[in-house]
């Protein structure tokens, strides 16, 4: 079958002929259906020689598809069903230190599916999987953004975009900052109350909760906007390091969100259904994984890349 695969620092990823997976004691092998294109796939691309177990490494951890196999002792599914599959923890996640879904099939733990609704578009289906569960985690369960809340989001990218939206759903009054001019319409649409484009004009402005979705050394402004008794939640991975002020943090919290829980998916793919949030995406084909990846490298994408293997 065919995998996209990192092969070493330095390099592109590279399609490859693997051979197909086999499913283990309460795991399941999935044909992957839609694939989504994550910054946290050019990130690992550079620090993954020294953190990625072996190589190469067949990435993609934002997959949905159909279960074809099943392993002993799975139970709950049958083959057919349509499944998102989350990285919860429960096995090393997908594309970074375990197989990923870059690829015609990929094998997964059963405690790590989620059920697609039906009707529901498989692009959603699998950017639900991080870019949803992900975001939504981060701002409403680790964040608490609640009605009366003054909330800023970081860059309003694939997970940014749910995010303001799942805050404006909860009643908070959302700010949002994105370098990205183009994207500024579609945040106001999402009930964003302003945009900007540099996070450093909201020091000093208060916010209850900052939710940082692009880590481009963008922490310290979120820390700068809120205000004492504040919450910075770090979610993104642009750069592998940053600084920030250590005064700056007495008195306010930063804490960091990695991913989610199956019943986060679950409830972002009720939003989806109910269009409650409505995320923009653009779908490629699976031969154009390594040249999407790039297009995410010049921040050339608005919302999230979705490869579709099932068309």
């Amino acid at each position: 079958m065919r995998a996209w695969q990192f092969e070493g620092a330095g390099r592109p990823i590279s399609l490859n002929e693997v051979p197909e997976p086999e499913p283990g004691p309460g795991e399941v092998v999935i044909d992957v259906a839609a694939a989504g294109l994550c910054h946290s796939d050019l990130m690992y691309m550079e620090v993954g020689e020294e953190t990625m177990p072996f190589l190469p490494m067949t990435q993609g951890h934002e997959n949905a598809g159909v279960i074809s196999a099943l392993g002993d002792g799975v139970e709950g599914w049958s083959i057919g069903d349509v499944v998102g599959v989350c990285s919860s923890g429960v096995r090393p996640p997908l594309g970074m230190f375990s197989h990923g879904g870059f690829a015609d099939k990929l094998v997964a733990d059963a405690r790590d599916l989620a059920r697609v609704p039906e009707g529901l578009d498989l692009s959603l289906a699998a950017l639900a999987t991080d870019a949803g569960m992900t975001s939504y985690h981060a701002i409403i369960k680790v964040g608490g953004a609640s009605t009366g809340m003054k909330v800023g989001v970081i860059g309003y990218g694939g997970l940014g975009q749910i995010g303001t939206r799942a805050a404006v759903l909860a009643g908070a009054e959302v700010h949002v900052a994105e370098t990205k001019e183009s994207a500024w319409d579609l945040a106001r649409q999402a009930g964003a109350t302003d945009v900007v484009r540099d996070a450093a004009e909201w020091a000093g402005r208060g916010f209850d909760l900052v939710v940082d979705y692009a880590g481009f050394d963008t922490t310290q402004k979120a820390i700068d906007a809120v205000a004492r008794g504040g919450t910075v939640v770090q979610v993104g991975l642009g750069l592998p390091t940053f600084t920030v002020k250590t005064p700056t943090l007495l008195g306010r919290t930063l804490v960091g969100s990695l991913g989610g829980t199956v019943e986060d998916i679950e409830e972002v793919y009720d939003l989806f259904v109910r269009r409650e949030i409505e995320p923009a995406y653009t779908e490629i084909g699976f031969e154009e994984i390594g040249d999407g990846l790039e297009r995410l490298r010049r921040n050339e994408v608005t919302g999230r890349l979705v490869a579709r293997l099932d068309r």
